[in-house]
């Protein structure tokens, strides 16, 4: 495989997006772990997860690579470009998401790779499709997206507990708003591949207004349980009120201004939102 080739292939494994799960991941690993962290079965478990993540983004793009070349931020891709073959695409997503899912199985435990599965189970076969059917695909989308972190918690414990769900449900709660920001920064890029979202079905903005903060009000008091769990101690808890409001507060501003500079604004504090309050969170972790 020439230098070339190997930077295509890599492409199709959005390497951002895989970094992204594999930092949920690892903050719901370290969460999980009792005592010391066990580095190897930590290694072991981000490389099988980095697989099946690398695998599932290949796949996604082989399926939707009519839909990436009729639009401006996705023709530049390796499929819709022709640097490869949707052949030599899927043989390469499903190649690397097998051998991802055998290696947690043997390396990590047959509930991380379970979740390992569901995760591209429902991105490829479920979310994929029905983004070009129905506005709601972005929710389904949010199950794939809040699993990495369940799945580090499943590595590190082998079960899966109230607090590997809270852990789910923070992260699909701040999805909804970053998505729907996105969304509708794009939309008309996404009007032209042919996909029903939100801020295309709704230019006004008011229902995408609403849902933005609907999403962050929702996700303010169920950002605080692992205080009130006992995962976390009151350092997290006042710095995750603090950026919750923050949070909410750019929600707002999009309802009032709807334009792109607000939707920007609510993308980019989502951006910031995740880290700063994974980083909270490991760092106020309670021993138990």
């Amino acid at each position: 495989m020439t230098h070339n080739n190997f930077s295509y292939y890599l492409e199709l494994t959005k390497p951002r997006v895989t970094l992204m799960v594999l930092i949920t991941t690892l903050v719901g690993f370290y969460l999980g772990a009792q005592g010391e962290v066990n580095a190897l079965l930590l290694l072991h478990t981000l490389l099988g997860t980095a697989l099946v993540a690398g695998g599932t983004s290949a796949l996604n793009q082989y399926l939707e690579r009519d839909i990436d070349a009729k639009m401006r931020r996705t023709q530049n891709r390796p499929l819709p470009t022709g640097r490869l073959t949707p052949r030599q695409a899927l043989i390469f997503a499903c190649s690397i998401a097998f051998i991802g899912l055998i290696y947690l199985v043997l390396a990590v435990n047959l509930l991380t790779a379970s979740l390992a599965a569901a995760t591209l189970i429902s991105y490829a076969f479920m979310y994929t499709p029905l983004k070009q059917k129905t506005s709601l695909s972005t929710l389904v989308g949010a199950i794939p997206g809040a699993l990495p972190p369940v799945g580090g918690w499943a590595a590190a414990r082998n079960d899966l507990s109230i607090e590997a769900w809270v852990l789910f449900t923070i992260l699909f709660l701040w999805q909804l708003p970053h998505v729907l920001a996105i969304s509708w920064l794009y939309s008309e890029d996404y009007k032209r591949g042919g996909f029903p979202l939100l801020p295309i079905l709704d230019p006004q903005g008011k229902s995408t207004s609403r849902q933005i903060i609907s999403n962050c009000l929702a996700l303010l008091p169920v950002s605080l349980l692992p205080t009130i769990i006992g995962l976390a101690g009151p350092v997290y808890f006042v710095g995750a009120f603090i950026l919750g409001l923050i949070f909410l507060g750019f929600g707002i501003l999009v309802a009032i201004e709807k334009n792109n500079l607000s939707a920007r604004r609510l993308m980019l504090a989502s951006l910031a939102y995740l880290p700063a309050l994974l980083g909270l969170l490991t760092f106020d972790k309670t021993s138990f």
